[in-house]
């Protein structure tokens, strides 16, 4: 059935739940009010009759996972209500090349108008899923979680840490609000690994997570007796991070950051770490590749 803007009774099938309309509004206005400009879609508007209704598919072209239909259906939304959608494969799903992802029904100027922000937002999203997803897989089996960092396009993290959620990844921190990273310019600043995490320890809330940065196993050792809550492994080699692992022994949760690729991702897992933490799912993830075509 055809699927108007969904209500509190009525809301379209997802793996997640879509983000609310409070954090996606601005992004997606912002993407419109960048396409349309101050004059709208002259194309559209000298061609086609107000009246025109039509059927169009949005449809994959290449393999991949599904995100970001909350944001592109919003976008059609906000230039008119009355567009439909009968989605096909919701965020989450796998899909091949030809599959149908939403099909669309509507006046023919309304769904024109939003056509590239709906493929921008899907396209760009997915594409985030879809090269999660190849990492979780090549992991699978191991314990150890793919996670995504905040190299994310400035405007978009809220949509692509859940776009990284969709392809089963996990997220790291969102924002520099939600937990301690003590870094290495943060210990250089502070004078040193113990006096950064009294410091962190004495500033933290009884809810706030810390995690501090090394990038050997002497400063391993050293920060092990203050007791973080998780320990960033940063640009190991393999054997060091077998030796960290073993050093540790359970006692705080390790994060393994630095130089991880599609290639050497599954060596990495085997070495026991708890978490990988990967800025490529975002920074460097291609758009899937998807368009819209007429019914």
């Amino acid at each position: 059935m055809p699927m108007s803007r969904p209500t509190a009774a009525s809301s379209p099938a997802r793996t997640l739940p879509p983000l609310p309309d409070v954090l996606l509004e601005p992004i997606v206005k912002l993407a419109l009010t960048e396409d349309l400009g101050a004059a709208g879609d002259v194309t559209t508007d000298a061609l086609i009759d107000p009246e025109t209704q039509g059927r169009w598919v949005i449809a994959a072209r290449r393999a991949g996972v599904v995100a970001g239909l909350d944001a592109a259906m919003l976008g059609a939304w906000m230039i008119d209500s009355d567009i439909e959608f009968a989605v096909a494969a919701p965020d989450g799903a796998r899909i091949k090349p030809g599959d149908t992802i939403v099909e669309i029904s509507g006046a023919a100027r309304s769904v024109l108008m939003a056509e590239r922000t709906m493929l921008n937002f899907i396209g760009r999203l997915s594409g985030v899923a879809t090269l999660t997803r190849t990492y979780v897989d090549a992991v699978a089996g191991m314990g150890a979680i793919i996670a995504s960092t905040r190299k994310t396009t400035p405007g978009l993290r809220a949509l692509e840490k859940r776009a990284v959620r969709l392809g089963g990844g996990g997220a790291h921190r969102y924002g520099l609000d939600d937990a301690m990273l003590i870094k290495d310019n943060h210990i250089a600043a502070a004078g040193g690994i113990a006096k950064a995490l009294e410091r962190a320890r004495n500033a933290a809330a009884h809810l706030t997570a810390i995690e501090i940065e090394v990038d050997s196993l002497s400063q391993l050792r050293e920060a092990l007796p203050h007791a973080p809550s998780a320990i960033m492994l940063d640009n190991f080699a393999l054997p060091d991070l077998k030796a960290a692992v073993k050093l540790v022994q359970g006692q705080v949760l390790l994060e393994a950051s630095g130089g991880i690729t599609i290639e050497n991702v599954f060596a990495v897992a085997e070495t026991g770490v708890d978490v990988i933490s990967i800025g490529a799912l975002t920074h460097s993830a291609p758009s899937l590749d998807v368009g819209l075509d007429v019914l």
